[in-house]
């Protein structure tokens, strides 16, 4: 408790309590808790986190932006690793996404369901062009046109809408249910020639 403290002093406490949210989403949902859990978890006093955080609701959201920076992260250096034009990178792009939504299923489908709750919030919808623009990006070096270019932006939403889309299938144990007859990296790859010339 004293380290945790002495934390909050150096501004940590804040991160602290928004890690241990993430936990226990993981394993109990957005619903399935307490703040008081999270605090016990996190080592701070109950009152901790109303120096940092309105309520219960300000705490769900800086989780999903802290999530949704992890996860444009995670596409920015799966899009690097791979030259312009390379066949592997939009395949290395989807597979960086599928795999967040895989590691942290319970943060995903909050960022995308939770998410709606703040229609008007500015940094929510900055982050979200922000890894849309990831993908625009990719599409727009592949086909050697600019990123505002309507073809980019189509076929950036179809490559958006097809890897989206299987998570949650993949998520919800429905494509196992349903007898999919392909792998995941041949999906990927499929799609990446489907919607890339």
């Amino acid at each position: 408790m004293t380290k945790n403290r002495k934390n909050y002093h150096h501004g940590a406490l804040k991160e602290q309590l928004v890690e241990a949210v993430r936990q226990l989403i993981e394993t109990q949902g957005p619903d399935g808790f307490t703040i008081a859990e999270a605090c016990r978890l996190a080592g701070v006093s109950t009152a901790a986190p109303y120096k940092h955080f309105r309520d219960r609701e300000e705490i769900l959201h800086a989780v999903i932006l802290a999530a949704m920076h992890r996860m444009g992260a995670a596409m920015q250096a799966a899009a690097d690793a791979y030259p312009a034009g390379d066949p592997e990178r939009v395949v290395a792009l989807g597979r960086a996404y599928i795999g967040f939504a895989r590691a942290e299923p319970g943060v995903f489908a909050l960022m995308f369901g939770h998410a709606g709750h703040h229609d008007e919030d500015e940094a929510l919808a900055e982050e979200g062009r922000g890894k849309f623009a990831i993908v625009l990006r990719v599409v727009a070096e592949h086909i050697g046109r600019p990123p505002e270019d309507p073809e980019v932006n189509a076929r950036a939403y179809a490559l958006w809408c097809a890897v989206h889309g299987h998570c949650f299938l993949a998520l919800d144990g429905k494509a196992d249910k349903t007898e999919i007859m392909v792998s995941e990296e041949e999906y990927l790859r499929l799609v990446g020639r489907s919607y890339l010339p």
